[in-house]
């Protein structure tokens, strides 16, 4: 068991297969939010145009989501297009942590970019190392969370799916899952 030993700004994961990882973020940014602290939300493949029921209740609450997709990867058109706009995503991502204006900044669905072999997790962990403000806590989430990610975190939390309602041919519910 590594982790970072950190005294003060977390590292914190929401991982695995199940539902949830986001939603769990979502209520660390209420928290914050309702302490009021400064937050910044970026979801890497959330389309930039989309309004699921978090969207307008964020901004309700002066958060504002910067999304920088363009819909689920699985029905991408473009994957080069959908790759450079989460390699994006990251560089908004590296100067919004840098700038040291937020106490919680969220990374919602930035495994994937590791994942999918756009970032090297090793050199993303070795930039946080290096430039990420001791004070800030850092909640990312997403499937897949490489190895390394999870041993340099200090809360890691899986997700698992025991059951769900679309694999008994039940539709998404407004509200429930978007």
């Amino acid at each position: 068991m590594s982790g970072r030993q950190s005294p003060s700004g977390l590292v914190l994961v929401n991982a695995g297969d199940g539902r949830g990882k986001s939603t769990s973020a979502f209520g660390v940014i209420l928290r914050m939010l309702g302490r009021k602290k400064k937050v910044a939300l970026i979801q890497f493949l959330k389309h930039e145009t989309g309004q699921w029921g978090e969207a307008p209740a964020l901004k309700r609450l002066g958060l504002e989501p910067i999304k920088t997709g363009d819909g689920f990867t699985w029905t991408s058109k473009d994957l080069d297009e959908t790759r450079a706009r989460a390699l994006h995503g990251w560089e908004k991502a590296q100067a919004i942590i840098v700038s040291d204006e937020y106490d919680l900044v969220v990374l919602d669905e930035f495994t994937y970019l590791m994942d999918f072999g756009w970032l090297d997790a090793d050199a993303v962990i070795d930039w946080l190392k290096l430039r990420k403000p001791p004070r800030q806590h850092l909640l990312i989430t997403g499937r897949n969370a490489p190895a390394d990610l999870i041993d340099y975190a200090d809360t890691v939390s899986e997700m698992v799916k025991i059951k769900h309602a679309f694999d008994a041919g039940i539709k998404a519910r407004a509200g429930i899952e978007f």
